[in-house]
């Protein structure tokens, strides 16, 4: 099969398309998936610059999101048949195929149908920005109905995921972006206030729209400083979720603690890095509840841009300037 490897950490050019053999016969448990598009998303970047979780497994083959047709089920497969359209957040991590590939084989449990409403390639974009977005706003921040959110980065893959799950939750919603035309963007999403972080103080601008008292519940998924300084857009007793990894060295929690906030830090990634069963199935449940809200119009995909599975080297690197709004797609013909 066809199938892009990145034979080393380094620039967009590590990524080699080759040809290599097809997986194997799917175990028990799991799907042989033709793939017709994969997801791009930052971390594959971050496992490009940096090397894979499993760097004695190399070349490998990235793509944690795909969205394909089944080709061959195991024995033990309840849920799926052959022909089916799936869309799942499996593999990619360097320990086994990823979707930059013709083919690949995915446990059960993290599969769910595809949304019937969405092409390939709007499917595969969805799987871990939804998966994100729902456990971080949800399953962490137990979001509730008149709440006050803060999203950083609305515009962005996981952003304006979580725009609209905040907003079917009932909340109320701002929102972070970097231009005028990605302001547009969001407030057709559903959000209330939209900073425009380069020509306003995003802190100041959060506390204005509270009346001093500060969110509920904020999302970052930016990371670095913005994370330190969002501690004070949160009210006592609020929630700060960050799907990055927070710097010591950019700041200190001493506010935090002060304000009593509760900090999660959300990694969808986990169940499969370290094999969850259970946190995989719930991930599958997520996704086949999306399928459903995305099918009834409440919930969409925003694909900004794709190329075919040759151009990867090109994806990365539109991926890494950030100024593309939504997700990016490789089609796999």
């Amino acid at each position: 099969m066809k199938a892009v490897l990145m034979t080393a950490a380094g620039d967009p050019e590590v990524l080699q398309v080759q040809q290599i053999e097809n997986p194997a016969v799917p175990g028990d448990t799991e799907l042989l998936v033709r793939l017709r598009a994969a997801g791009v998303n930052p971390i594959d970047i971050k496992l490009r610059q940096r090397g894979t979780f499993y760097p004695d497994k190399m070349p490998a083959i990235l793509g944690c999101d795909g969205a394909g047709v089944v080709e061959a089920v195991g024995a033990a497969v309840k849920r799926f048949r052959v022909g089916d359209e799936v869309y799942f957040c499996y593999g990619g991590l360097g320990d086994r195929y990823g979707n930059y590939a013709e083919y690949t084989v995915v446990e059960e449990r993290y599969v769910a149908p595809k949304p019937a409403s969405l092409s390939f390639a709007e499917a595969a974009a969805a799987p871990l920005v939804l998966i994100t977005a729902w456990e971080a706003l949800y399953d962490r921040g137990g979001l509730e109905a008149g709440r006050k959110v803060l999203i950083h980065a609305g515009a962005g893959g996981v952003g304006h995921v979580a725009i609209q799950l905040a907003k079917l939750q009932g909340a109320q919603i701002c929102t972070t972006v970097g231009s005028e035309s990605k302001a547009e963007f969001v407030r057709k999403l559903g959000a209330d206030k939209v900073i425009l972080y380069k020509q306003t103080d995003f802190v100041e601008a959060t506390l204005d729209w509270t009346q001093g008292e500060g969110v509920d519940l904020a999302l970052d998924t930016v990371g670095g400083e913005t994370f330190y300084k969002t501690v004070p857009t949160v009210q006592v007793y609020g929630d700060l979720i960050t799907i990055l990894d927070p710097d010591p060295a950019l700041g200190n929690f001493k506010t935090a603690r002060l304000r009593n906030l509760r900090i999660s830090l959300e990694l969808m990634l986990t169940p499969m890095l370290q094999g969850l069963v259970e946190a995989q199935t719930h991930q599958g449940k997520i996704l086949e509840e999306c399928s459903r809200l995305i099918d009834r119009g409440n919930l969409k995909i925003h694909l900004g841009k794709t190329f075919p599975l040759e151009a990867a080297a090109d994806a990365h690197r539109l991926l890494e300037t950030g100024s593309i709004p939504g997700k990016i797609s490789l089609l796999i013909d």
